[in-house]
């Protein structure tokens, strides 16, 4: 059986990129790698490893690259939590940036919020009671 076991997104600074995700997000840093000869850098993230059923995020650090246009293409990564509420309320107390208060998407009852990290990109929280029923 196929498993999804990781979303890679490009970061301009790693370190800040691993403690958002650590820290503000409440992730484990699983593992890190460098690549030297092709000058860039790996971190995974995430809840749990792959090989416990866990998606992650792989944090690709290019040596040298500041920024990058995030583009139209991607939209968000969505996280299940048991409280999108208290959660959003500890990210703000660390530091973290809400972009749309936690509430119910419009037009429905699931509750959603956004955070963006520090590239800017975008991260939904959803109600886990809602998470698996879709946006309605």
């Amino acid at each position: 059986m196929s498993q999804l076991l990781h979303t890679m997104i490009r970061v301009g600074n790693l370190d800040a990129s691993i403690d958002f995700y650590t820290r503000v997000m409440g992730m484990k840093l699983l593992r890190k790698s460098e690549n030297s000869e092709y000058e860039y850098t790996l971190a995974f993230v995430g809840y749990g490893e792959e090989s416990q059923g866990h998606a992650v995020v792989e944090l690709t650090y290019n040596w040298g690259t500041n920024n990058y246009d995030l583009g139209t293409g991607f939209g968000h990564l969505a996280i299940g939590a048991d409280d999108i509420y208290a959660q959003c309320e500890k990210i703000a107390e660390a530091g973290g940036k809400i972009t749309r208060e936690p509430g119910p998407v419009a037009g429905g009852t699931t509750e959603i919020a956004f955070v963006e990290d520090p590239d800017g990109y975008k991260i939904e929280l959803i109600q886990m009671k809602s998470a698996t029923a879709g946006l309605g």
